[in-house]
């Protein structure tokens, strides 16, 4: 069995992110997301529209992702690949080279291009309101 591993805030959840996690699944056999903590998201001060929990049961709600985990910090990633056994290392393109070094022998890294109808760079701004506000 391919296993295929991503990383994510995933909020607002898009178009762009289920064709991330569509091809990412496709890749391999089981996919696990692992999606940022709003401790984590603090100490990159991020702050999430949905909190950890609702993220996580949307994640879940989608067919391409099999396990969702919480990523606490940027260092654990080599530690998610060999304790879930993972083969593929997969990210969007934006993240280019930034994980190779740190996963290099563990296993494979692919970067995969964004969706092109969707970029929520420039403007992903927050509705007024919404959970935990």
């Amino acid at each position: 069995m391919k296993r295929v591993i991503t990383y994510g805030t995933f909020d607002l959840l898009h178009y762009g992110h289920i064709e991330l996690l569509r091809r990412a699944r496709a890749l391999g056999d089981y996919l696990i997301v692992a999606l940022s903590t709003d401790e984590f998201n603090a100490a990159k001060g991020k702050t999430a529209y949905f909190n950890y929990e609702q993220r996580k049961e949307l994640l879940e709600a989608i067919r391409y992702v099999d396990m969702v985990i919480p990523e606490r910090t940027w260092k654990q990633k080599s530690r998610d690949v060999v304790e879930h056994d993972i083969d593929l290392f997969v990210m969007g393109e934006d993240w280019i080279h930034t994980f190779n070094d740190q996963l290099e022998g563990l296993c494979e890294v692919v970067y995969l291009p964004r969706t092109p109808e969707v970029d929520t760079r420039p403007a992903h701004g927050r509705p007024a309101g919404g959970a935990g506000a």
